[in-house]
């Protein structure tokens, strides 16, 4: 399928699902998480840049260089499941995509697919998008293949009538803002336990406001993308935690694929629990 990633490290003792063989030699070796867990799969440039700015969309795809590798470890990471949670942004920054295994990787969809059965997940997972507002543009094909919308009650009624019927909003909050915990414990109420996020800097950074992210896969793209006049973020926004709430990670695997390293990160703790309010890309 593709040329093995070369393992450099790895923690002992992680769970471990049992990956179909097309998908281990690929990965080089196998792979797992605990239940429930909240993970987050980022693309970063070397001096730090996870998104290019307004006017460029996609721009995963321009920091990774669309290196197939990357797009492996997404469609995989994709595929172990439930749900993957984006950010109104990241819907609109990415208009034609869909957050689905095979999307990214279509040669590893059989494997894709054999590991969901070996798991007992759907046939796909379900994409959850967070939009205080409703503001979202609901022509999406990611929209119109069907996915859950968790919002306020004030952004149901803004999207009453104009989801998609494939589409369900899912009120999780009564106030103008969302809280994570609340869009998790009813994601968590539909059965989905295993949450990928792919979601922008604003949802990475509500997320660790209230403590939710389990783990981080970052993906180290060997590129420089500067910074001049456009806003260029780096993994969070709107959320500072050093020097007086540091949020440690320690590294519980590392691969690489010539010179791009595919890194895993464990959260310590959950201590920064600041309640944050939404951004506006919610």
């Amino acid at each position: 399928m593709l040329e093995p990633l070369q393992l450099l490290y790895e923690e002992a003792g992680q769970p471990r699902f049992g990956l179909p063989p097309a998908l281990a030699t690929a990965y080089g070796g196998d792979l797992g998480f605990t239940s429930p867990c909240v993970y987050a799969n980022f693309v970063t440039s070397i001096d730090g840049v996870v998104a290019l700015g307004p006017e460029y969309p996609s721009s995963g795809s321009a920091i990774s260089g669309r290196e197939p590798t990357d797009r492996f470890v997404m469609g995989l990471l994709r595929a172990c499941a439930d749900a993957v949670l984006i950010g109104a942004g990241t819907l609109r920054a990415t208009p034609g995509h869909r957050w689905t295994p095979d999307h990214v990787c279509p040669q590893a969809a059989p494997a894709f697919a054999e590991l969901r059965r070996n798991l007992r997940r759907a046939a796909r997972p379900e994409l959850v998008v967070v939009t205080a507002s409703g503001d979202l543009p609901t022509e999406h094909p990611a929209l119109q293949s069907g996915a859950l919308v968790a919002t306020t009650a004030d952004g149901a009624r803004r999207l009453e009538r104009r989801l998609p019927p494939t589409c369900t909003a899912l009120p999780a909050g009564e106030g103008p803002t969302l809280r994570m915990a609340d869009v998790l414990a009813a994601l968590h109420a539909h059965g989905h336990t295993a949450v990928l996020t792919e979601g922008g800097p604003h949802l990475i950074g509500n997320l660790l406001g209230e403590g939710l992210l389990d783990e981080l896969f970052l993906t180290t793209s060997p590129v420089l993308a500067g910074r001049a006049d456009t806003p260029r973020p780096g993994l969070i926004t709107g959320l500072e935690l050093l020097p007086r709430q540091p949020a440690w990670a320690d590294l519980i695997s590392a691969r690489r694929r010539t010179s791009y390293l595919f890194l895993r990160y464990r959260l310590r703790s959950s201590g920064a629990r600041v309640g944050l309010r939404s951004e506006p890309a919610l």
